[in-house]
């Protein structure tokens, strides 16, 4: 495989100030296969970076780097200023910083949708219950599903679930959010509910990186784009550059294919 010579790919740090999320020479093997090469990224408090890339080029297992769900080969993470440790107390601490959102929606069947939310801040965070549920009830009510607080999981629609799994994540008051691919797993008619309070999320300031393939989301609320292929972020800039005038072949390729004519 040829390896791509990046345009652009060192670290960027947005005009918000010192960066939540620094990645430096990152890489990363599943056995033979060099599923990251040499990654260096750098994300500001209040920016909203949007990952894109044919599958295959390493966005989802970058994301899952970042709270160490993928243990890195080389290279370094901080979040907020602390580097990522292995494993142990201290990993667990700075996880609870980053708030994730995956593509199925992890939700325990067995508890109530406010028990899902209040479960981490109350054992995690050692909130009180009173204060745990008020609060979850709260985001409940932001994201939009606070009538089923008292349900199970099987009984919400996925558009639903995916909104409680980003009121759980918020519950644990995260300095950045991490979506892989949130509406993946959804059906054509509910991707737009769950986009909807992503957007407000990044509207109110927070610091989010999210591997998507939805365009719109990334035109609309993305400060920066970050387009990835064979491992290496190739390209990144502005939204309405990178979709407009992309300066790579490969990332005009992309888009070529699945950008309307």
């Amino acid at each position: 495989m040829t390896s791509i010579q990046p345009e652009a790919a060192g670290p960027l740090v947005h005009e918000t100030g010192e960066p939540v999320v620094l990645l430096q020479s990152v890489n990363k093997h599943f056995g033979e296969l060099h599923v990251l090469r040499d990654i260096s990224l750098s994300v500001a408090k209040g920016e909203v970076v949007v990952v894109l890339g044919p599958s295959g080029s390493g966005k989802s297992t970058l994301i899952r780097t970042i709270n160490r769900l993928e243990t890195i080969d080389s290279g370094t993470i901080t979040v907020d200023g602390h580097t990522l440790p292995s494993e142990g107390k201290q990993l667990a601490q700075l996880r609870a910083e980053v708030g994730m959102v995956f593509q199925s929606f992890n939700l325990f069947a067995h508890r109530t949708i406010l028990e899902n939310v209040t479960l981490g801040p109350i054992k995690v965070r050692k909130t009180a219950r009173a204060t745990a549920e008020s609060e979850a009830m709260a985001l409940l009510k932001r994201v939009g599903v606070a009538d089923q607080a008292k349900k199970y999981p099987a009984q919400l629609s996925g558009g639903q679930q995916q909104r409680v799994a980003i009121a759980r994540a918020l519950a644990m008051k995260p300095k950045v959010m991490l979506f892989d691919e949130p509406t993946s797993a959804l059906d054509p008619e509910m991707v737009q509910e769950v986009l909807d309070v992503m957007i407000r999320l990044a509207a109110q300031g927070m610091t989010m990186i999210v591997v998507t393939h939805e365009m719109g989301f990334a035109r609309k609320a993305a400060n920066r784009v970050v387009f990835m292929s064979d491992g290496q972020i190739v390209e990144q800039g502005d939204p309405n550059g990178f979709f407009t005038a992309p300066r790579t072949d490969r990332a005009r390729d992309f888009l070529s294919k699945i950008l309307p004519h």
